[in-house]
């Protein structure tokens, strides 16, 4: 039986696209009779009271299993602004307790997950420890800062964070991207497209049936009055485009006077978007919920005839395919996205979905009054939709291309181990 031990930025309890990822990978690699563990860093936000020295704990989260890394030690004054000092010793701790886990656990195969400090703890773990090393690769994390407003477009961490990711990669025996956007990036930078292989974001399909029915208590408390809804469920970055449907609404009120607006989630544009609402000519039919408990999201979900994800074109969004779309899509929900790399290959325009331009609300507008416009098509979206993510994003799917890879450099290690006896 293989036994994997998947390295983490960070997990379940904590809720993310990320961990909701990696929850699926996990239990499906589970039922396929693996056995699987996680490893999270320093980052997971662990007992802060706990010593560098203890090593690594254990906690068990919906029925799976992860050890945590210890914190890092606080350092010396300004430690944390030297640069490169404090993601080395990241780096370092990290590597020390996947160590200290294969030792005692004794896995097969370290399968790592980015960000790249994730990645080179498993690296070099995985090559002191002699056994094979997968990096998977989410997003590029040094994108994804510019995304979120906390890094700059060719800084100095920005370079450094891709110049890392290179080495990682280099030395890895096998990647996996979530697309084809980042495969694609890294051939361009003279990668081996030969060891790069895709292991698209995926949904269990068991868990979505029909659509939830529509929460009418909910709908009379939040004012949501019969008239067509556009949803969005999620994190509010800048890049999700927000303020451009923001600024949508009253265009298409013209040709669709009862429309509203519902926005469900929050983050670091909250207030501004909030604001942004509060001057719209429409703002009477802008409703925010702030966040909400994962187990209430569903009743939100029953309110919404349009799920909208109006990114702005970015290196990111163009890079990079979002889990929404596709959980909406498996929920048989309408979806309207902007027209970016990574919604493009999610969403066959007109088919499964409708794409419109970014970064332009009356180029929104126009497409959503389109779609409310033509509701005698949307089942026959819904089950195209529904089909194409059964055909290719069902985690069932990419249980086999792990499985694949797993199996062969299983097979590449027992040869080199055999050789190595025979001289």
């Amino acid at each position: 039986m293989t036994r994997v031990l998947h390295i983490l930025d960070h997990s379940l309890p904590l809720h993310s696209g990320y961990t909701f990822r990696t929850r699926a990978i996990m239990k499906s690699q589970i039922a396929a009779g693996m056995e699987v563990r996680g490893l999270t860093g320093p980052r997971q936000g662990g007992d802060a009271s706990a010593m560098p020295s203890e090593g690594v704990s254990m906690e068990e989260a919906e029925g799976l299993t992860f050890f945590r890394a210890p914190t890092l030690p606080s350092g010396p004054p300004g430690f944390r602004e030297w640069p490169g000092v404090r993601e080395w010793n990241e780096i370092e701790g990290l590597r020390r307790a996947i160590e200290q886990a294969a030792h005692s656990w004794r896995p097969d195969i370290i399968h790592a997950h980015s960000p790249a400090l994730t990645g080179m703890a498993g690296l070099r773990a995985a090559h002191r420890l002699n056994l094979p090393f997968i990096y998977e690769i989410r997003a590029f994390w040094e994108d994804a800062a510019v995304g979120n407003g906390t890094g700059r477009p060719g800084s100095l961490k920005y370079r450094l964070t891709r110049a890392l990711e290179n080495r990682v990669v280099a030395g890895a025996d096998a990647v996996f991207t979530i697309c084809e956007g980042l495969r694609d990036d890294l051939v361009a930078r003279d990668h081996d497209g030969g060891k790069i292989g895709l292991s698209p974001n995926g949904v269990d399909l068991a868990l979505f049936g029909d659509p939830p029915v529509r929460d009418d208590a909910l709908a009379d408390e939040l004012g949501l009055d019969g008239g067509p809804v556009i949803g969005f469920v999620g994190s509010f970055y800048d890049y999700e485009g927000l303020d451009d449907l923001i600024a949508a609404l009253p265009l298409l009120r013209a040709r669709h006077p009862r429309a509203r607006l519902l926005l469900v989630g929050g983050g670091p544009m909250d207030e501004a978007l909030r604001a942004r609402a509060a001057a719209s000519p429409a703002a009477d039919g802008i409703v925010f919920t702030g966040r909400v408990p994962h187990s209430e999201v569903e009743r939100y979900y029953s309110l919404i005839d349009v799920l909208a994800y109006p990114r702005k074109r970015s290196r990111l969004t163009d890079l990079v395919t979002p889990l929404k779309p596709l959980e909406a899509m498996a929920q048989q929900r309408i979806v309207a996205a902007s027209d970016v790399g990574g919604h493009r290959e999610l969403i066959e325009d007109g088919r499964t979905g409708i794409l419109f331009p970014p970064d332009d609300p009356q180029g929104c507008a126009d497409a959503l009054a389109d779609l409310l416009d033509s509701r005698s098509e949307w089942d026959a979206m819904r089950e195209r939709a529904r089909a194409q993510v059964a055909a290719h994003h069902d985690w069932a799917h990419n249980l086999h291309r792990y499985q694949a890879v797993y199996l062969s450099l299983l097979g590449r290690k027992s040869d080199k181990n055999l050789s190595r006896t025979a001289r």
